[in-house]
C-alpha cells in the first residue's frame, strides 16, 4: 500500500482481522493482530484511520503488486467537490486491498459536515470526476517505481483539470470558469511596524459565511491555493457563483475573511490587489505556549504502548499510533500536568491531548491542567487577554479559571463542543476553535499566578481536546506601539 513517499508498507489481509486472528480494540476499526497469516504482522494494530490524509495532500494513493508487477491508483485531480476545506482529513486505502475516493464524510469533523436538507430544499452537486489509473512494469525488482509513475500521472491529471470530456451542463469547462488573484498581508503592530507578507498561507473561496465557516460548510464547492513567499496567490478554475474569500496564515491565530462577497462569472479574472489580515490581539505577548498552526504536533507525544504498535510510525508521525490517549493516565496517575512558563518546554512537558483519567471500570474523572507564570507589575485597573486555540475537540467542555480552581462561574466555559474524534483516529488536529478570555487585572497577583484549564466531561474516556496555541496578552500599549 502506498499513500505518500514515506508512508508505504506491506499490509495484512482482511482475513487477519477476523475473530481468532484479530482481537477488536476499543474502536471496531482497530484490531490487534494476534495470529495473522503472515507472522511479520503479529502484534501490530491494523486501523484504517492510521492512513488518513488531509484533502490538500490526498491526490493519489493505491497499491503495488510484485507478482505480477502492476499498480492501481486512485487519482483526484481537484478538491473542489470535497467538503471541509484543505485541512479536512479522510480515509485513503486499507486492507482487502481497498482504495477509496472520498467526497462527503463527517470524519475528523463531526455531524456538522453531514449534508442535511430542509423539506422541499433543492440541491445538486457534481462529485468528481476522479481518475483510476493502472500501470505495470516488466522488471519485478523495479515494482516500487510504479509509485513514481503514478505521481507523474497525477500531475498530468491536475494540469488537465477541469476535464473536457464531461458533457453535463453542470460541469463547466475551463472557459466557463474564473480566476481570483491578489496578495495577502498580515498586520500585527506588536510584531512589526510594517505589514508582513502572508507567506505559505492557505487562501480559498467557499460559500459566504462567517470567518472560518468553510470548516463546516458541506454543500457547495471550495477552491483553495497557497500563497508564495510574498503572500501572492492565484486561484484558478473557479465555478461561477458567489463566494467569500477566506485565509489561514501559519504563525498567526484566527481566520481571515474578505468582507466583500465575490461574484464570479464565466471567464472573469478578478484582481483583489493587496488585502490585509489583522489577527486578534489586544496587547503585547507576555508568554505563549505552542505554535499557532492549527496542530498539536509540536507538543509531547508519548511512545506507543508496546502492545499497540504500527511499525510504519516508529520513526515518523508518532501521533498515528493507537492508544496514545491512554498514556496520559500512566504519566499522571493522580496529579495532573503542571506547566511553568519560563521553565517548562512545551515539546517535552505539554501532553498532546487533554483527556479524562480512567479511575475504574467505566468510571472517569475530569482533568485540570495548570499554567504557572509570574507578573512583577500588575496593572490592577487594566485587562489581560488569554487566547486559547484548540486543534481538536471531541464532546469536551473547557473551563478556564485564574488563581482559584473552584471559582464559580469560571472565566470561560465552552459548554460541550466538538465531535471530530481526532484523538482516537490518530490525527493531530480536527476542527479549529479559538476562544478569548478577558482577565481583569484585579484578579492577578504580583508574583506567581496560576491558570487552571479543566476538561470537565467525564462520560467517556475518549472525550478530550488538543491545544493548538495559548497566549497571554498584557494590557494594550499606548497607540499600539511595539
Amino acid at each position: 500500500m502506498v499513500i505518500t513517499d514515506d508512508r508505504q508498507r506491506f499490509m495484512p489481509s482482511a482475513e487477519d482481522r477476523l475473530p481468532g486472528r484479530g482481537e477488536p480494540l476499543a474502536y471496531p476499526e482497530a484490531v490487534l493482530l494476534v495470529d495473522p497469516i503472515e507472522p511479520e504482522f503479529k502484534g501490530e494494530v491494523d486501523d484504517k484511520y492510521q492512513y488518513s490524509l488531509e484533502n490538500k495532500d490526498n491526490q493519489v494513493h493505491g497499491w503495488i503488486s510484485f507478482d505480477p508487477p502492476v499498480g492501481f491508483w486512485q487519482i483526484t485531480p481537484s478538491n473542489e467537490f470535497r467538503t471541509g476545506g484543505p485541512f479536512k482529513q479522510d480515509l485513503t486505502s486499507h486492507v482487502n486491498p481497498t482504495t477509496l475516493a472520498i467526497f462527503l464524510t463527517s470524519h475528523y469533523a463531526g455531524t456538522e459536515l453531514l449534508v442535511k436538507f430542509e423539506t422541499g430544499e433543492e440541491w445538486k452537486k457534481v462529485l468528481g470526476p476522479v481518475f483510476t489509473y493502472f500501470n505495470s512494469i516488466s522488471d519485478k525488482d523495479m515494482a516500487l517505481s510504479l509509485w513514481d509513475d503514478a505521481k507523474r500521472q497525477m500531475n498530468e491529471e491536475v494540469q488537465s483539470w477541469p476535464y473536457s470530456f464531461p458533457t453535463s451542463e453542470e460541469f463547466p469547462n475551463c472557459d466557463q470558469r474564473g480566476v481570483v488573484r491578489g496578495r495577502l498581508l498580515v498586520q500585527d503592530r506588536y510584531l512589526s511596524k510594517e505589514n508582513l507578507p502572508g507567506k505559505a498561507a492557505s487562501v480559498g473561496l467557499a460559500a459566504p459565511g462567517d470567518a472560518g465557516s468553510w470548516q463546516r460548510e458541506n454543500k457547495g464547492y471550495q477552491f483553495w491555493t497557497m500563497t508564495d513567499e510574498d503572500g501572492c496567490f492565484v486561484i484558478k478554475n473557479i465555478r461561477a457563483g458567489s463566494y467569500n474569500l477566506y485565509g489561514v496564515v501559519p504563525g498567526f491565530i484566527g481566520d481571515y475573511k474578505y468582507e466583500v462577497v465575490i461574484t464570479l462569472t464565466e471567464g472573469c479574472d478578478i484582481g483583489l490587489g493587496e488585502i490585509v489580515y489583522e489577527p486578534p490581539r489586544d496587547g503585547p505577548t507576555l508568554w505563549e505556549i505552542g505554535i499557532p498552526d492549527r496542530s498539536a504536533a509540536e507538543f509531547y507525544i508519548p511512545d506507543p504502548n508496546p502492545k499497540y504498535v504500527n511499525k510504519l510510525y516508529l520513526n515518523q508521525d508518532k501521533f498515528r499510533q493507537y492508544g496514545l490517549w491512554e498514556r496520559y493516565a500512566e504519566l499522571y496517575p493522580e496529579n495532573d500536568l503542571v506547566y511553568t512558563v519560563g521553565v517548562s518546554d512545551y515539546q517535552k512537558d505539554w501532553f498532546f491531548a487533554q483527556v479524562n483519567r480512567e479511575i475504574g471500570d467505566k468510571a472517569y474523572q475530569s482533568t485540570t491542567w495548570q499554567i504557572k507564570f509570574k507578573i512583577d507589575n500588575v496593572d490592577q485597573g487594566g485587562s489581560y487577554t488569554l487566547r486559547v486555540a484548540l486543534a481538536a475537540s471531541n464532546h469536551a467542555e473547557l473551563q478556564v479559571r485564574i488563581n482559584d480552581p473552584t471559582a464559580d462561574p469560571p472565566l470561560l466555559s465552552t459548554g460541550e463542543i466538538g465531535g471530530d474524534n481526532a484523538i482516537a483516529r490518530h490525527a493531530i488536529h480536527g476542527i479549529y476553535w479559538l476562544f478569548t478570555v478577558t482577565i481583569p487585572g484585579s484578579l492577578l497577583l504580583g508574583g506567581e499566578n496560576t491558570i487552571f484549564l479543566t476538561q470537565a466531561k467525564t462520560a467517556n474516556a475518549f472525550q478530550g481536546i488538543m491545544y493548538d496555541y495559548i497566549r497571554l496578552e498584557g494590557p494594550s500599549c499606548q497607540n499600539g506601539n511595539l
